[in-house]
């Protein structure tokens, strides 16, 4: 293993690579159409009160696409859900479900980079999760030339056998990585404290205009001056601010006024950190991430869940060997595992500091109206990586799980500043 260099990668819990071969470097989205993506959908149906849409888009925010499209359609936004959320700059093709809409109003949504059409009929609204996986063709431009073609190819095949499975940097927030740190707060029941850190915490890729409201507002706590220099841009901060200027101190009220999704994305954000954190744990203590040892947890293909006995090791070993099961990491919820200490224990040590408790997440799952519920993640991603060197240039197409990020991917082959696969 090779431990990063970089800060930010570090703060969020990402603290290795697999692999030792230096970096390509080079810089990811150059433009959107270096970053490629279509999902692997769950084929439609032929009746239900939902329509199945194909959206592809091209530059665009999920949360903010799906506000439109509500506008057009003069719906409520929570009449649309969708299965993964996509990365903003990059062209990506998905499936949404739009709930009680005439198929003939789909023709009449017109937006910029934008097209949508209906492919047929569920019974249901998708969720998260409910796709097969996700198909990726990514560009790298201006890679490192020395040695090139040999380090591709190197890495692709490293990642047969398994790269560090973490959360991927867009999981916590591209150009503001805070969302761990709100969904933190509200697990500790500060809601102010929640929403100092969405509306206050400012990064150097955002506009100087932006940074310069944030750290006004964060050190005088002034709405209405906050109002008069926010850009109209940054709508839901501006939404936060509106609803503290008219109620002052409710910052409960306040941090209510974000989209239920983007919400519960805070909470889920702070759960992946964990994970992060400690699988970083795992690999730094000398555990292998895809060979099993004793207590280990394992995870079939199927979502069960077994743990590694003395009895058992072989027989796990030989599964992960054959690609039916990968070692496991369990991350806890407003619901115990039903497997006994399973926690990692930075993963409680970091809890009990923070003063986080189960009961924390079930009040965050009252108020934002979604599940936090413990989970099992692998600790490997593996896929066969079919790459072409095009000069400084790098192709890369594979396929991804659900729930698994292209740049994690990517940040092995480059090694680089995280900033620069934004």
């Amino acid at each position: 293993m090779m431990r990063s260099p970089h800060p930010l990668e570090i703060a969020l819990g990402m603290h290795y690579y697999a692999t030792f071969t230096p970096g390509i470097g080079g810089a990811l989205r150059r433009s959107p159409e270096d970053f490629v993506v279509e999902e692997l959908s769950v084929p439609p149906e032929n009746e239900g009160p939902y329509l199945l849409c194909r959206l592809t888009k091209k530059n665009w925010e999920m949360q903010r696409v799906v506000k439109e499209i509500a506008k057009s359609l003069h719906i409520s936004p929570k009449r649309i859900s969708w299965a993964g959320t996509k990365d903003r700059r990059a062209v990506t093709t998905q499936m949404i479900s739009i709930y009680g809409v005439d198929p003939e109003a789909i023709a009449s949504v017109s937006l910029r980079e934008i097209e949508l059409a209906m492919v047929g009929r569920s019974r249901r609204g998708l969720s998260l999760g409910m796709l097969q996986g996700n198909r990726f063709r990514i560009r790298i431009r201006d890679c490192d030339p020395e040695d090139l073609e040999a380090r591709v190819h190197e890495m692709a095949a490293s990642a047969k056998v398994g790269f560090p499975n973490y959360y991927g940097i867009q999981r916590f927030g591209v150009i503001r990585p805070v969302t761990h740190i709100v969904g933190e707060r509200l697990l500790q029941g500060d809601p102010r404290g929640a929403v100092m850190a969405y509306v206050g915490i400012a990064f150097k890729t955002e506009p100087d205009e932006a940074v310069s409201a944030r750290e006004a507002f964060l050190r005088s706590e002034d709405t209405g001056q906050a109002l008069r220099e926010f850009p109209r841009t940054l709508s839901f901060e501006r939404a936060i601010l509106q609803s503290l200027h008219n109620h002052p101190g409710d910052f409960l009220l306040a941090i209510q006024c974000l989209p239920p999704k983007l919400l519960s994305m805070f909470v889920s954000a702070f759960q992946s950190y964990l994970f992060n954190i400690a699988l970083s744990e795992r690999w730094q203590d000398g555990l292998p991430l895809h060979e099993p040892r004793i207590g280990d947890l394992l995870i079939f293909g199927s979502g069960r869940v077994e743990k590694v006995t003395a009895g058992g090791l072989e027989d796990a070993r030989m599964h992960c060997r054959r690609g039916r099961a990968n070692p496991a990491l369990y991350i806890p919820g407003a619901k115990e595992s039903p497997l006994n200490e399973v926690i990692p224990p930075i993963v409680r040590q970091f809890l009990m500091e923070k003063g986080i408790t189960e009961s924390g997440f079930k009040l965050a799952s009252e108020m934002v109206g979604a599940r936090f519920d413990g989970f099992y993640r692998p600790v490997t991603l593996c896929t066969k990586i079919a790459s072409e060197v095009e000069d400084t240039n790098v192709l890369l197409e594979f396929v991804l799980q659900p729930g698994q990020y292209a740049t994690t991917v990517c940040r092995e082959f480059m090694k680089a500043d995280p900033f620069v696969m934004v």
